[in-house]
């Protein structure tokens, strides 16, 4: 596993030599950031899945932000946050929506959101800002009690299949010196 997540995430001396990015080198390349152990991965996939339901284009900065605080991997913590897209937000606003409105109590019927007409972009977003505010309270209410329940699970799915997986290369290496 540690192998494919590898993979998937920047070389560490890419990062340094970026000119942007070198500025920051004190804060942004500190080891604990790019490492790749229990602690590291878990941790960041539980600000990202927390960081993923925040609205709008600030979820990639506040995991970024969530990964630095916490010294948690970086690149996997803003990587996480991609669960949300425009095909899942929709269903995962409606499960935040149904958590708040059991949590409050509220009687309020759901109103679906607003369809994407023809080339209205603009009108459309302004229509889904309005549809937001109209769901209110219970949604204010789900949205971070659903983002605490997906960080706990992503954390502790994580830690198990880590364990599992280093009980596994323990046992083979057992194995292989009998």
């Amino acid at each position: 596993m540690r192998r494919w997540l590898r993979s998937l995430l920047p070389d560490h001396r890419l990062v340094r030599e970026h000119r942007w990015l070198a500025r920051f080198e004190s804060t942004l390349l500190h080891p604990a950031l790019w490492h790749l152990n229990r602690r590291s991965v878990r941790g960041a996939v539980a600000v990202g899945l927390f960081c993923g339901l925040i609205p709008g284009p600030l979820q990639m900065l506040s995991a970024a932000l969530g990964a630095l605080v916490l010294r948690v991997n970086l690149p996997l913590a803003v990587m996480t946050t991609l669960y949300t897209n425009p095909l899942t937000i929709v269903p995962l606003y409606l499960v935040a929506y149904t958590l708040g409105r059991r949590l409050t109590g509220s009687e309020a019927d759901f109103v679906h959101p607003p369809a994407l007409d023809g080339g209205a972009v603009f009108e459309w977003l302004s229509r889904l800002f309005d549809w937001l505010l109209a769901l209110g309270h219970p949604l204010l209410v789900g949205l971070p009690l659903l983002a605490l329940l997906l960080a706990a699970t992503g954390f502790a799915l994580v830690d198990l299949l880590w364990r599992i997986a280093t009980l596994r290369r323990w046992r083979n290496r057992q194995r292989a010196r009998r």
